[in-house]
């Protein structure tokens, strides 16, 4: 199964108990789609960019929340019971993707390849500037001995 996030922005005036009914509710539907909830952040209270507009108001903070969970791909279908939900001001579903960065990228074997080939690099470049300085300044001795 593979991991999603779904981020929540909550209005700003909701009780924390309102806020984990309905992180509640939708951890019972994830549960009874075979899902496991596995971390669950609260970010507080956030100055939004632009004011969001509901029946009630405009809108310029919120509470942001952040489920992650491991579910079957068609959890993003029945999700959409959240569009109703009077509590909040946004919502998104979003799948993580194997995306590896900086030393993870390479394997074990890969990195220490990787980065012994640019210390050689390194190395050779010193030792080819300091050797074309020393023909330099051998032809100029060169030719004044000529003269």
């Amino acid at each position: 199964m593979p991991l999603y996030d779904c981020m929540l922005l909550l209005k700003p005036h909701v009780k924390k108990e309102a806020l984990m009914d309905l992180v509640a509710k939708v951890g019972k539907h994830v549960h009874r789609k075979n899902g496991v909830l596995t971390d669950l952040k609260s970010f507080g209270t956030v100055q939004l960019g632009y004011g969001i507009r509901k029946l009630d108001g405009r809108y310029y903070q919120g509470q942001l929340m952040q489920m992650t969970m491991m579910t079957p791909p068609n959890l993003n279908n029945e999700l959409h019971y959240l569009n109703k939900e009077d509590r909040l001001l946004r919502w998104l579903l979003v799948k993580h993707r194997d995306i590896k960065f900086g030393m993870d990228f390479f394997g074990e074997d890969d990195t220490k390849a990787e980065l012994n080939k640019f210390r050689s690099n390194l190395y050779e470049d010193e030792e080819e500037e300091e050797e074309d300085d020393d023909d330099e300044y051998n032809t100029d001795e060169a030719e004044r001995n000529k003269v």
